[in-house]
């Protein structure tokens, strides 16, 4: 890091600044002559950085991440172009500047001390209006960022809670919200039913039409599922070929009646719908359990298991309670 203190004989003149735009120049620039340069050579730290300072980048540029660990390439959150400043925020507070700043590429650096700035404050209302417009500018930045960020995350949060394949929920979802439904439904008094649905014989099925062809089949089959729901119904990948449906404020008699709807048109079901290879329908059996008194979730899931196990002794391809 080189630090001269010429500024008043260099090539660059106030003008070029967006911080003395429409100030009265003349007032101002013998303040500045004695201002220091810094020379940062490319990915040199401004080691300084903690003082409360403001940095006008003269030429390169500066890449700024926000409380970082020094040399951290991650993280950068923008980059100050020539004529661009740094540092305001810990000026105004006058507190440490928690970002980290880097060069990129050889970069000269006109470094205004804290109470200079208050004195430029001071002397000149343009500069003040400046020193605000750029602070807003940087907060609706700042703002628009975490806007960002916050989708991104709904975004990957509800990733995380959706089956990749069939597009159902996950087991994830399953555990953060069956227990939830679980409770409300014992302490409203309304019954909650569960159907556990198997796709009859699929391994076999992978075994002699090959495994992409089953993903299509489990596509095709969570596609009848979610047709056949109401809009307070939910569908579940339970795993494999499995999936499970939870049926809220849903009597046994209309839950096997809504079960016995999707093993009849898994039967309809063709993987093709333009039949380029002849494959066999896909069946489904069920298992219907309904929440009781003092069950949870565990009891609740363990209880369509046992019916869907007696449905599939049975024969397959049908609904036991």
């Amino acid at each position: 890091m080189e630090q001269t203190g010429i500024f008043a004989q260099s090539t660059y003149t106030i003008d070029d600044l967006q911080l003395f735009q429409d100030c009265d120049h003349g007032a101002l620039a013998p303040l500045l002559a004695n201002c220091a340069i810094l020379r940062l050579a490319d990915g040199e730290l401004l080691e300084d950085s903690a003082r409360a300072r403001l940095f006008i980048v003269l030429s390169g540029a500066l890449a700024v991440s926000a409380d970082v660990e020094a040399g951290a390439g991650d993280g950068v959150a923008s980059r100050i172009l020539p004529g661009e400043s740094a540092g305001e925020q810990a000026v105004l507070d006058d507190s440490a500047n928690l970002s980290a700043m880097a060069a990129v590429g050889s970069t000269e650096l006109l470094v205004i001390d804290a109470e200079l700035v208050w004195t430029l404050i001071d002397k000149s209302g343009g500069l003040a209006r400046n020193l605000l417009r750029m602070l807003s500018f940087r907060v609706r930045a700042a703002n628009a960022q975490l806007r960002r960020g916050q989708k991104l995350g709904e975004f990957y949060r509800k990733m995380s809670m959706n089956d990749g394949l069939t597009g159902l929920y996950n087991r994830t979802w399953l555990a953060d919200m069956l227990p939830k439904m679980v409770a409300t439904a014992q302490r409203a008094g309304t019954p909650l039913s569960l159907l556990m649905i198997d796709l009859d014989h699929f391994k076999t099925f992978n075994d002699t039409h090959g495994h992409l062809t089953g993903d299509d089949a489990l596509r095709a089959a969570a596609g009848v599922v979610g047709v056949a729901l109401r809009p307070s119904d939910f569908a579940v990948r339970y795993g494999g070929e499995e999936m499970m449906v939870l049926l809220p404020e849903t009597s046994e008699l209309l839950a096997v009646m809504v079960a016995e709807r999707l093993v009849a048109r898994m039967r309809e079901t063709m993987i093709f719908p333009d039949m380029r290879q002849p494959l066999p329908h896909i069946t489904a059996s069920v298992g219907v359990a309904v929440l009781a008194e003092g069950m949870d979730d565990l009891g609740l899931i363990a209880a369509a298991d046992a019916a869907l196990y007696r449905a599939k002794n049975g024969g397959r391809d049908q609904v036991a309670l």
